[in-house]
């Protein structure tokens, strides 16, 4: 079976003082968006007792087993008996970039594995499934528009509709530690939640002034190349540009087709869609 794990972007991100649990809540808006790796699973032979799992495309960091997407089949393995699989995972969105590549690819297995060894597991368990493999991975099992907040598994549907939009994803090759990246970033009060959903319900023309990516302060003045980006998107008419995550993915939402490729040129990464 063969699907096509996508990524996202965060419409605004809010970071907040660290909890007891030593986890920072967040609030942000998740928007699932059409850059796609390719994942499939098909069940091992019978005499074959081991799982492999075979990467192409961009580099993958760290052995097979570290890799949410051998995860996934331990889980379901380790909690449903499943037996082995070969798989092969075609790696088109770039790690380290804030756009949820590895979270989506961890999900998606979920999904994939969940169908092929006819488990008929509930969305429900889905999502708690995926929690255990990463703090982003349940919202690519819904895979749809949602208010994130806590670590970011407590969702909800949001109507926010971009049809229309030209949507411009911009990586520098810079790759960027979520680990560092939250140790750095200014965190907001507690006091202060509630304020991202008002702003990302009203007119997009405001959220230039008022949508913010609290990872911004933190990682632009380390990598000044980021706000450069961000701001040669303002300049090509970007009603909207902004990091994604905790970095290093640049977007704008333009209201016009660009051709964005032919001014990004230094950048092996760049993509862009009508949404």
């Amino acid at each position: 079976m063969i699907d096509f794990p996508n990524c996202k972007i965060n419409l605004g991100l809010h970071v907040f003082e660290q909890r007891a649990d030593t986890y920072h809540p967040l609030e942000t808006v998740f928007f699932p968006v059409p850059v796609r790796d390719a994942l499939e699973f098909v069940k091992a032979p019978e005499n074959n007792l081991h799982t492999n799992i075979q990467f192409y495309g961009l580099p993958i960091a760290g052995d097979e087993q570290n890799n949410l997407v051998y995860k996934a089949w331990k889980l379901l393995h380790d909690n449903y008996g499943i037996g082995p699989v070969n798989g092969a995972l075609l790696k088109k969105i770039p790690m380290g970039a804030g756009l949820g590549g590895g979270s989506s690819d961890g999900a998606f297995a979920l999904k994939i594995l969940n169908t092929l060894f006819e488990l008929n597991l509930s969305q429900e368990t889905l999502l708690a499934l995926a929690l255990k493999l990463g703090s982003d991975c349940p919202f690519f099992i819904l895979n749809k528009p949602v208010f994130a907040s806590s670590r970011g598994e407590i969702m909800q549907p949001i109507a926010i509709n971009l049809k229309g939009y030209h949507l411009v994803l911009v990586h520098p090759n810079i790759h960027i530690s979520t680990a560092n990246a939250f140790a750095m970033v200014p965190k907001r009060k507690i006091s202060e939640m509630g304020q991202l959903m008002p702003i990302v319900n009203g007119p997009i023309e405001q959220w230039k002034n008022q949508l913010s990516n609290d990872f911004e302060l933190a990682l632009f003045p380390q990598f000044p190349e980021l706000e450069t980006i961000k701001n040669q998107l303002y300049e090509m008419g970007a009603v909207y540009a902004a990091m994604t995550g905790s970095g290093s993915t640049l977007f704008g939402l333009f209201k016009q087709t660009i051709q964005a490729k032919r001014v990004f040129t230094n950048y092996e990464f760049v993509a862009e869609m009508n949404l």
